[in-house]
């Protein structure tokens, strides 16, 4: 870590380009979990991901994964299921048991990077109105789910779960759809995956993200309970 600036009690960030080419996106170290941290990084386009055995790490990938609500792609797959109605998709009715099972170890990795101190700081961020959950829904019974951060027109995704196959898939759906509705002009996506290239995410450089969310973040909350 002796690469990276070391944060203190006061709240601040390093630039941005200041982050490290390998690993990609390493910024900074130390630091908190409040809300007002967390707030200035997302804000900055930074993020935190660490595990139990390391300090909190920050960091701002380059490129940048994202999509732009009106560029969501639904494969004729997904489409079919949606309309089979399959699955009941809700907003903001089970916090806790959404980050919790985003937590829970999976199978091809039994580690997690959502400790219990990123639980409780999310946690803390849902009652205060900024942090908000997706939650898919058979029968009755939580089956995926997803949660993350919104800011004026930005909704920084954090991380997702299934249960069942593309029980994810129609929850990030129906959540982009939603967000189109309201205004929103930006999805974070943090980092690649086949699952959100698929639904229409692309990279764009960290620069130009950064840019986007000095425009978009300093907008009216666009965040609607249902």
């Amino acid at each position: 870590m002796s690469q990276i600036p070391w944060l203190d009690d006061e709240l601040w960030f390093p630039p941005l380009d200041q982050a490290l080419a390998d690993p990609d996106g390493l910024l900074a170290a130390g630091g908190d979990l409040s809300p007002q941290r967390l707030l200035l990084a997302y804000r900055h386009g930074i993020f935190p991901w660490f595990d139990d055995q390391q300090p909190i790490l920050w960091w701002s990938p380059d490129p940048r994964c994202v999509l732009y609500p009106d560029q969501l792609y639904l494969s004729r797959s997904l489409k079919k299921l949606r309309r089979q109605q399959r699955f009941e998709v809700s907003f903001d009715r089970a916090f806790d048991q959404v980050i919790a099972a985003c937590a829970a170890p999976r199978m091809d990795d039994p580690g997690t990077w959502i400790t219990t101190e990123m639980e409780q700081a999310y946690a803390e961020l849902h009652h205060l109105g900024i942090a908000h959950s997706v939650e898919v829904w058979q029968q009755g019974e939580l089956v995926g789910g997803l949660y993350g951060v919104a800011i004026g027109r930005v909704f920084f995704g954090e991380s997702m779960f299934s249960r069942v196959s593309n029980a994810s898939k129609v929850g990030f759906a129906t959540l982009v759809e939603q967000l189109s509705v309201w205004g929103y002009a930006l999805i974070d996506c943090q980092v690649e995956t086949e699952h959100l290239m698929s639904l229409g995410a692309c990279l764009i450089p960290r620069s130009e993200f950064a840019r986007q969310l000095e425009q978009h973040c300093a907008a009216e909350n666009h965040w609607r309970n249902n």
